[in-house]
């Protein structure tokens, strides 16, 4: 057991760590991905490469948000439940302060054409790329895994839906298993999970019962509150991709009840692009729009409990699954499929979106020389993004 100096020393590290990610992380859930393999894994190595994959992978099967979710595994890894929670108050404050901002001050501003939001969308370009370059030098060093990854990557791009990424990560696990059975596992490092299996139970039990529950208490008691919680608690529930993926379930809950209007959640999706985090947080603006500061609270953590409770029952199992001889043959083909994941992502949406013209692509290549090359921090280059992306809209 940690002394508790120690204990703090690390939850105050996870604080620091995780409010900068949450400060400078642009580009969606894949882009996040990439920011913390440079903070988590690059940088402080707190996981392995093969370890952080595996996550990576766990998260994207599990509903709700992908990325929050390997950033509270993260946390909750290294410091326990507080550091899952600490990892996620860093991420995800910064933006829903900003959310619940918009939403006072700048509701119906257009700003998702701005120079400077089109320099953090070439910005993502890079940090993505980065990711999939050490990635994949690691996870996909041969033919057979490279080929892998990119009949993943194939599959992603050319069949675009909610569940494509799920069943992509299952293919890959059965050709795996196959394809590797023979192949001699390396022994896999153990990750300490400090969360005991009968508190894993009792989260996956909530879980479910709140899925269960709230929308029965919902119809039986008429409280706006418990509507909007019970509505922001579905949405994180039933959503597997996270990110863009829930836009339309929110828009489902929130504009046929009147709490928002059609033009102001419009609004608030171009808001939603302009900030840090993760898109999750466009509940805080929703909840503002519905019932002030404290619908902004309410909808915040509604919407990230399934995410938490999700997690916490995964991951105390996942050490005793992945020393399986064919688990871990089948962990081979998963972490070469979610470097072909991350390889279709980088294309679509963040390559359609960011790089329109030659411009676009001279300057995700600077920055991602300075990412790979110079190896200078990210928040640099996050900066001259936005400088060469307001730099680009004056040409």
């Amino acid at each position: 057991m940690n002394p508790p100096a120690s204990k703090f020393k690390k939850l105050l590290e996870i604080w620091i760590v995780s409010t900068k990610l949450g400060l400078t992380s642009f580009g969606g859930p894949i882009a996040h991905l990439g920011y913390f393999h440079n903070e988590y894994i690059r940088k402080r190595k707190w996981m392995d490469e093969a370890s952080y994959s595996e996550l990576v992978a766990l998260c994207q099967l599990l509903p709700g948000p992908a990325s929050s979710q390997v950033g509270i595994g993260i946390g909750l890894i290294r410091a326990g439940f507080w550091g899952g929670i600490i990892a996620w108050i860093g991420f995800t404050l910064p933006s829903v302060i900003l959310l619940v901002l918009f939403a006072y001050l700048l509701k119906g501003l257009d700003i998702s054409n701005t120079g400077w939001i089109h320099g953090l969308k070439i910005v993502a370009v890079a940090i993505v790329a980065q990711a999939i370059l050490s990635m994949g030098q690691k996870l996909a060093p041969d033919k057979t895994r490279a080929s892998f990854a990119i009949i993943a990557a194939s599959i992603i791009l050319l069949w675009q839906t909610a569940f494509s990424q799920v069943l992509v990560i299952i293919i890959a696990g059965g050709l795996g298993l196959w394809l590797f059975r023979k192949t001699k596992i390396v022994e896999a490092p153990s990750i300490r999970v400090p969360i005991s299996r009968k508190a894993a139970i009792a989260c996956l039990i909530a879980f479910v019962g709140l899925l269960i529950g709230l929308p029965l208490m919902s119809g039986i008691i008429s409280n706006g509150w418990l509507a909007l919680f019970d509505s922001f608690y579905r949405s994180g529930s039933l959503v597997f991709g996270g990110g863009h993926v829930v836009l339309p379930l929110l828009e489902r809950e929130v504009v046929p009840t009147g709490w928002v209007s059609e033009s102001d959640f419009l609004s608030g999706y171009g808001a939603a692009q302009a900030v840090p985090g993760p898109l999750f947080t466009f509940a805080a603006y929703l909840g503002t729009m519905a019932k002030g500061v404290f619908g902004a609270v309410i909808a915040t953590i509604a919407i990230f409990i399934p995410a938490f409770l999700l997690i916490i029952g995964a991951l105390p199992f996942w050490n005793s699954i992945r020393r399986n001889a064919h688990v871990q043959a089948a962990l081979i083909g998963i972490n070469a499929s979610v470097v072909g994941i991350l390889l279709a992502a980088l294309y679509n949406p963040l390559w359609t979106t960011a790089i329109k013209m030659p411009a676009d692509y001279a300057l995700a290549a600077i920055l991602f020389v300075m990412l790979v090359f110079w190896k200078l921090p990210p928040w640099v280059v996050v900066l001259a993004g936005l400088a060469g992306g307001v730099l680009l809209s004056q040409i």
